[in-house]
């Protein structure tokens, strides 16, 4: 049965959970279909940026406790979205209706990040889906960002093209068919990430929609008409035993994108949730290197 998510402790004021290291603060916000959950994540020195983190399937914004302790240890404010229909914001679960509602939903973060947070630079992170969906919204918000760091990039799948077609078709009739499972297992080699993937009841059960996954799949289309317009510095990371993306389709984004400050880093056997499996150490450093280099820059892009 297709249900909605109730909405935990509504309008409730924002939780400081006092965990070791940085600060971690977790709301609701206006967005979304109501309300948005979404946390966040403070550095104890001098703020130097702010980085906000979208993430994909099967994956919500308690999964970046880890990457959030290394990023603000370099001065990053670190800001993480549940979208709509996902983790613990409101909504119809794994459901959307227009691929632009996730577009409003990282909006929706921006807005209290950089309310909070003014008059720094602003670093875009999208994981998987959530890969796709920053990157339009960087494309459409060029100036506003210092950088886009794009992880195992979803504009690929490994799905025969007739699958995907039939996909489509299906979410005109059958728009909230469910259709797409993505097995956990494979997002990780590390044991105990897939057991706590396997034990998180937010995503118990997640099955993608006809029409979620037709909206993704245009999104999609719309990144690969517009990669040339890319005038933003974006880092591209991939594992190349990634079973759940295709490795190729952050080829042909580093290929297309128009920016000239542009890397590709492909991970020799690393699973698709780079910041959650074997070897994650390296991986952070180099995104952490990676945004330092932009920092050090006198041209940040500041709203």
């Amino acid at each position: 049965m297709d249900t909605a998510f109730p909405a935990a402790a509504a309008h409730a004021p924002p939780v400081d959970a006092r965990m070791p290291g940085p600060s971690r603060t977790e709301e609701l916000i206006a967005g979304g279909e109501g309300e948005l959950f979404i946390r966040s994540w403070r550095p104890s020195g001098p703020l130097r940026a702010v980085l906000v983190i979208v993430p994909g399937f099967n994956s919500h914004s308690g999964h970046y406790q880890w990457a959030a302790a290394q990023f603000t240890a370099i001065g990053l404010a670190v800001y993480a979205v549940d979208l709509r229909g996902r983790g613990k914001s409101s909504g119809l679960r794994f459901h959307v209706q227009h691929f632009e509602d996730y577009l409003a939903d990282v909006q929706s973060v921006m807005d209290v990040a950089r309310s909070r947070e003014p008059a720094v630079p602003v670093f875009l992170l999208g994981h998987s889906a959530g890969g796709v969906i920053a990157s339009a919204y960087a494309l459409e918000h060029q100036d506003e960002l210092a950088g886009l760091v794009c992880e195992s990039f979803a504009l690929q799948v490994p799905a025969p093209a007739p699958v995907l077609a039939l996909v489509r078709w299906l979410s005109g009739p059958f728009p909230k068919l469910r259709v797409l499972r993505l097995p956990n297992k494979e997002f990780s080699r590390m044991p105990d990430a897939v057991a706590a993937l396997d034990a998180d009841p937010l995503i118990a059960g997640e099955k993608q929609t006809a029409l979620t996954v037709a909206q993704m799949l245009a999104g999609s289309d719309r990144l690969r008409r517009d990669f040339p317009t890319l005038r933003l510095p974006v880092l591209i990371a991939h594992g190349t035993a990634d079973k759940v993306t295709v490795p190729g389709g952050s080829q042909l984004f580093h290929d297309t994108a128009g920016s000239a400050d542009k890397t590709l880093r492909l991970y020799p056997e690393h699973a698709h949730d780079l910041l959650n499996d074997v070897g994650r150490e390296q991986v952070m450093h180099e995104f952490k290197q990676w945004i330092e280099a932009r920092l050090a820059t006198p041209d940040w892009r500041l709203q």
